[in-house]
């Protein structure tokens, strides 16, 4: 869906499991799933108990997968990137309401450097394993070559 689709939807259309499932390229399961260990909490359910979702809710979704397939990480590893992008949005929004030059805001801009610290150390451990991995690779293809017959 286009950025202008989604806006002219607007805030006050929430999507079913099914529509939404479809949106994200992801299976109602896997939204079920992500709801059961934390990652996501619909906006809304109906008077019956059936979920539904706002472009936010979407928007999470495309960054768990984002996640999952440019990063590699697993659903732990996940669970900190997102309570880490929650904190920043929270610290942000009191950033935003506390008053130019106070004490508070620099106690905020503080808080949001830690968090990006953390953020950032999990994502070197990610790299790091990459890059033993493609080391380990390496070897095993430099041994397979040296084993081939020169022509």
């Amino acid at each position: 869906m286009t950025r202008a689709t989604a806006a002219a939807r607007g805030k006050s259309q929430l999507l079913g499991i099914s529509k939404a499932a479809e949106e994200c390229g992801v299976s109602e399961r896997a939204l079920r799933y992500y709801q059961q260990i934390g990652l996501l909490t619909p906006t809304g359910s109906t008077p019956g108990g059936l979920r539904r979702y706002s472009e936010a809710d979407l928007a999470r979704v495309r960054r768990i997968r984002e996640l999952q397939s440019l990063l590699g990480l697993d659903l732990d590893e996940i669970r900190v990137v997102l309570a880490s992008d929650d904190r920043l949005a929270a610290i942000r929004a009191e950033y935003h309401a506390a008053s130019e030059g106070s004490a508070r805001r620099a106690q905020l801009l503080r808080q949001a450097l830690k968090v990006r610290e953390e953020l950032a150390a999990t994502v070197d451990a990610k790299i790091a394993g990459l890059q033993a991995f493609r080391a380990d690779l390496t070897a095993s293809m430099d041994r397979v070559r040296s084993l081939l017959p020169r022509r």
